[in-house]
């Protein structure tokens, strides 16, 4: 079992809301106040995408729900009792050191499928790629937090400057194949938002928990209806099939992908009763809610991590 700490806060209840798709008036915030706003976000399981030191649409997508979560106005705007409950976050950043361990993450990962697919595992490509997922982070921020270092050549011992947010420990993470049913969790919906990439956990009709995501293509959209949760695997294997992700059509022309956390499906696939189709995580968290996917719904790795264990088998979901 993946040990991450999972922070669903108890908050008032609220009906659940329909947010617009305009961007919130970003207010002006200096780099540690909106570093302290994105991690008091995430530590309240409300998304605010890669940490960045940086107020971005996604930030304000995850105060607005945050905001309704507490029975308050979704004004995105950060009031007097907001920004008192950021101040106690203290300190900003915090400082990691690598461990031979954490290198066993890292290693060389091909570009192609086939490449792929000879792998025992799909690792890291780098140690910086590893510290930025554990901690969130958009790579550049962590390399604006060490200035004057070369962060392409970390090794063992080194240590860096991150943000202070709980990591995501890929370490901890398991290969369950069939993620057992959690009955307490039969009723709760997931909702997503194909328009404003945003991924929204309901219960009893209250989002207790929401994520940005990247919601399929033109060409290749998400399934808009209501499905239901087939499976639920940690670090899946991938069949990757070009025919299957472009035309949805099994061939006999595929590879299959070993785990790892740069899988192109990343450490969690959640099936959906849409043939080929679920919620999983992804190699490339920098392009969540920024580019597309062959027809599926793509979380950040640290994200997909804590949602997976809030749902189960049978759950209704819910994309428009």
């Amino acid at each position: 079992m993946m040990l991450i700490r999972i922070l669903f806060y108890a908050l008032p209840a609220f009906a659940l809301a329909t947010f617009g798709h305009t961007q919130v008036p970003p207010p002006v915030l200096d780099q540690d106040t909106a570093t302290r706003l994105q991690i008091y976000l995430d530590e309240h399981s409300f998304g605010p995408g890669k940490i960045d030191g940086h107020w971005g649409d996604f930030v304000g997508k995850a105060l607005q729900r945050f905001q309704a979560a507490g029975g308050q106005a979704p004004s995105g705007q950060i009031d007097a009792a907001l920004q008192k409950e950021i101040e106690n976050i203290s300190p900003v950043y915090t400082s990691y050191t690598l461990t031979e361990g954490d290198m066993h993450w890292v290693g060389k990962v091909p570009s192609t499928p086939e490449g792929m697919a000879k792998l025992k595992r799909v690792l890291y490509r780098s140690a910086l790629d590893f510290v930025s997922e554990r901690y969130h982070a958009d790579p550049n921020f962590i390399r604006q937090l060490n200035p004057g270092r070369n962060l392409n050549d970390l090794k063992k011992g080194d240590t860096v400057q991150v943000p202070n947010v709980q990591p995501f420990q890929i370490e901890t993470v398991q290969a369950v194949p069939d993620l057992p049913p959690r009955p307490e969790f039969a009723q709760r919906i997931i909702r997503v938002d194909t328009k404003a990439r945003m991924l929204d956990l309901t219960d009893s009709n209250r989002v207790i928990a929401s994520f940005p995501i990247t919601p399929g293509s033109k060409s290749l959209p998400a399934p808009i209806g209501t499905w239901n949760i087939n499976k639920v695997t940690t670090m899946p294997i991938f069949r990757w099939d070009e025919a299957m992700l472009l035309h949805e059509k099994r061939s006999r022309h595929f590879y299959t992908i070993p785990p790892g956390p740069r899988n192109p499906v990343g450490i969690v696939w959640i099936g959906l009763s849409k043939k080929g189709d679920g919620i999983h995580g992804t190699n490339s968290p920098d392009t969540i809610g920024r580019s597309a996917s062959h027809g599926c719904i793509r979380l950040a790795n640290w994200d997909v991590a804590r949602l997976v264990y809030q749902l189960t088998v049978g759950m209704t979901v819910q994309i428009y």
